[in-house]
């Protein structure tokens, strides 16, 4: 059963904006070695080891991609997601129909239906379901976290198994970011907000004219509407380090950085966050991810 108390909390705790555009959701990582893409044809690509590795074809009539550990989900264009445990050529299993998001963290697998239900699996790709919330726009999963931002803006946490209950964490929001015991929330005024600890810690703001917002160990990421990105590690009043001047989407793993330029090139490096060394990818990208 879903839990009521996630809507009737929405009801009364704000409205979303709409002055933040859209970007694709659940492209950080936790550490891995795995990138993945989707090109401008639909087709899905990934690769594992060294940034100069071999592309290996996943799937074709992609729009999103997310990887975790040794898993790589994929959501068609019809709606249908699919889930890989293993090398990257293992075989994939169907996972649901009438899907918009996908996202994957260690042993779960959530999604959001096109009616706005979320779902969450924990185990094996054959595991059944377990209904979260209703109404929610956006999904987000680091271990044994859970993040939603509803449709009115409102975005919430939970925190050990999947039948725990909701924490209200803000409204006003547009996207929701996990990694480690840290929490981001970008706000439809272009607000970046990150805290620390507890779901029910203090919000420290970190960047405004925010596009994107990302989060991976202890470092952070902002896309700024002029299309700058950068990077901060180490604490949440940390200095941040400019990355590119033409980025459209970025996504952060450890000590990977990777963004997709506004010409539809794909670059990432790895080390420290003043690293210069970037190795060019890939062409024709719509969406890079890292695991």
């Amino acid at each position: 059963m879903l839990l009521a108390v996630v809507a009737a909390g929405a009801a009364v705790a704000g409205t979303a904006a709409t002055g933040v555009a859209a970007v694709p959701s659940t492209v950080s990582g936790d550490g891995g070695d795995r990138i993945g893409i989707v090109k401008g044809t639909g087709t899905a690509y990934a690769k594992a080891g060294p940034l100069n590795a071999l592309w290996t074809t996943e799937a074709d009539d992609i729009k999103q991609i997310v990887l975790s550990g040794r898993r790589i989900g994929v959501l068609r264009a019809d709606g249908n997601a699919y889930v890989k445990d293993g090398g990257l050529d293992a075989q994939w299993k169907w996972q649901a129909d009438h899907v918009k998001q996908i996202a994957l963290s260690a042993d779960r697998v959530g999604i959001v239906k096109g009616t706005g239900t979320a779902y969450v699996k924990v185990g094996p790709l054959s595991a059944p379901w377990k209904g979260e919330a209703i109404n929610v726009k956006t999904l987000e999963l680091y271990r044994n976290r859970i993040g939603i931002v509803k449709g009115n803006g409102v975005a919430y946490a939970k925190e050990g198994a999947l039948d725990a209950p909701w924490q209200l964490q803000t409204g006003e929001a547009v996207d929701i970011d996990l990694s480690g015991n840290r929490i981001g929330v970008l706000k439809g005024d272009g607000n970046a907000y990150v805290k620390e600890g507890a779901l029910d810690a203090g919000w420290r703001w970190q960047a405004d004219h925010v596009l994107q917002l990302e989060l991976s160990g202890s470092r952070i990421g902002v896309l700024k509407d002029d299309g700058v990105l950068h990077v901060k590690q180490g604490a949440l009043s940390a200095l941040w380090h400019q990355q590119s001047t033409h980025a459209i989407q970025f996504a952060l793993s450890g000590t990977r950085v990777a963004y997709l330029e506004d010409t539809g090139v794909a670059f990432a490096k790895q080390g420290a966050v003043n690293n210069t060394q970037w190795t060019r990818e890939s062409d024709h990208v719509t969406e890079i991810a890292l695991s």
